[in-house]
């Protein structure tokens, strides 16, 4: 007789732990112990299931690398006694909590799927419930002994996707987060169809190795028409800061003027690692193909290929906080560590 998945549910807040009290209107979180009780669709899949909530819980906009830290420590500690795990999370920060996760968990052989929902689980016609059982449904599927998808991935909205290529991109519809540059690693209709040749899946049996020492030493500047040098100025002479993220124009374009190529070349001359992400959603970043994006290249900006803002970010978190040497944090990002970028000779094929 086969044992059935044992699912561990984390609920870190978010609007899909919402309930609207009736005599008063407003939302309130409900005890998610009885999470079976709210959702009693979940009974029918016969699986283990085991619910923790944080307390006080988080609000999405609130999220913060000690919680990533925290989210992954729990992870570590359940491991072996749980086959998948759901985490309910707030939307606005999802992609990059999945995002982090995906770097922080190194050696995963399981599924972690986050969800959430647009309306609370405790309104008519909320998201939320299908959104959880497809998780859970997900998060225990195994083929031939092995789970079905291990690694961390975001279901909403029928698709499941690749957590560290995901985006936002929409506040008030059901289909919240788009994968611009990565296909869906399934989606649900009367089933739940698994785009295999898409999910990563480890090539040898491996420890899981939980990285928690993240630096956020970073800024983000974003190119714009008018962006003046005391702007540019500002951001780059930051007390502390170690990597900027460059949001370019198309395939990894920015402004020409001396003033500004002369300041980032001064900036990366004194050790600031300065990763180029294009501002475009779908495409990827090649600095080889105008002269704007030759001289980046030249004063020694690092392409970011096709990763999301959101990867950008925490990928960089997790490699200076590794106290790697600066060549060894560039040679990482020109690498894919979770199936964030697209190997730049796959692009260039």
């Amino acid at each position: 007789m086969c044992t059935p998945p044992s699912i561990l549910i984390i609920y870190t807040g978010g609007t899909i732990g919402m309930k609207q009290n009736p005599q008063t209107g407003a939302l309130s979180p409900f005890n998610f112990e009885q999470i079976e009780q709210e959702v009693p669709e979940l009974q029918k899949f016969g699986y283990n299931l085991t619910t923790r909530s944080f307390d006080p819980l988080v609000d999405s906009s609130d999220i913060a690398p000690d919680i990533w830290v925290r989210l992954a420590a729990e992870l570590r500690d359940s491991y072996h006694q749980h086959d998948g795990f759901v985490i309910l999370h707030g939307t606005d920060t999802m992609s990059y909590t999945a995002s982090a996760l995906s770097f922080m968990l190194q050696g995963l052989a399981k599924p972690v799927v986050l969800t959430g929902s647009q309306l609370p689980i405790g309104m008519l016609r909320t998201d939320g419930k299908e959104n959880l059982i497809s998780a859970v449904e997900v998060a225990a599927a195994q083929r031939h002994g092995q789970p079905m998808v291990p690694e961390v991935s975001i279901f909403f909205q029928n698709r499941l996707y690749r957590g560290n290529r995901t985006t936002k991109h929409n506040a008030e519809h059901f289909n919240a987060f788009r994968s611009y540059n990565y296909p869906p690693l399934a989606e649900a209709g009367i089933t739940i169809k698994y785009n295999h040749p898409y999910i990563h899946r480890p090539q040898r049996q491996q420890e899981l190795c939980v990285h928690t020492r993240l630096d956020p030493s970073i800024a983000v500047l974003t190119l714009y028409p008018g962006l003046s040098p005391q702007h540019v100025h500002a951001v780059l002479t930051s007390p502390g800061l170690r990597a900027l993220v460059l949001l370019t124009y198309g395939s990894g374009n920015s402004m020409s003027h001396s003033w500004f190529i002369d300041m980032l070349a001064e900036a990366i001359g004194q050790g600031l690692i300065v990763l180029n992400v294009s501002q475009c959603q779908a495409g990827s970043v090649n600095m080889d193909k105008y002269d704007t994006g030759l001289t980046l290249k030249k004063i020694g900006v690092v392409s970011g290929a096709d990763i999301t803002l959101e990867a950008a970010i925490t990928k960089l978190m997790l490699l200076l906080g590794s106290d790697s040497e600066k060549d060894s944090i560039i040679s990482a990002l020109t690498k894919s560590l979770s199936g964030e970028i697209t190997p730049p000779q796959t692009l260039q094929d």
